[in-house]
């Protein structure tokens, strides 16, 4: 009977997700803590004065960095099992999307036939506008008389 209890006590345990949050409505921080680093630097001026050069010292700050340790409460599996459902609809919701979008855009055909007649002419019309064509033109109606 002892160990029936102890047993059903373990099992119904809660997670340390509970404890955790109950702390915190209580005000516990969860353990952050932060640092800040300074990274600090001497550097020398030159100056003249009565002909001589001395230096003066300035101690200049450069950077500020900041850090942040905290601690992270492990999730249950059930927890993890929830997050992990909503990334994979999230996504398989932005894949339904990118198919929508692509369903309705129409490409169109191209009209090889106007393309072949468009580069035909052009082609007539440089050879037209050239001199040597135009001779030859003249020299072909010679011969024809």
């Amino acid at each position: 009977m002892k160990y029936l209890i102890i047993l059903g006590l373990l099992l119904s345990s809660c997670s340390a997700h509970y404890h955790v949050m109950r702390a915190m409505k209580k005000g516990y921080t969860c353990g952050e803590t932060s640092d800040t680093i300074r990274i600090s630097s001497i550097d020398s001026i030159p100056y003249v004065l009565n002909d001589s050069i001395y230096f003066e010292r300035v101690i200049v700050q450069k950077d500020t960095i900041v850090r942040y340790k905290s601690y992270k409460v492990p999730q249950t599996r059930f927890q993890t099992r929830i997050e992990y459902r909503y990334k994979t609809k999230v996504v398989k919701a932005d894949v339904l999307k990118v198919k929508y979008k692509n369903k309705y855009i129409t490409k169109t055909k191209v009209n090889w036939l106007f393309v072949i007649i468009a580069f035909i002419l052009g082609f007539l019309v440089r050879l037209s506008l050239s001199e040597t064509f135009r001779s030859r033109i003249q020299l072909f109606t010679k011969l024809i008389k």
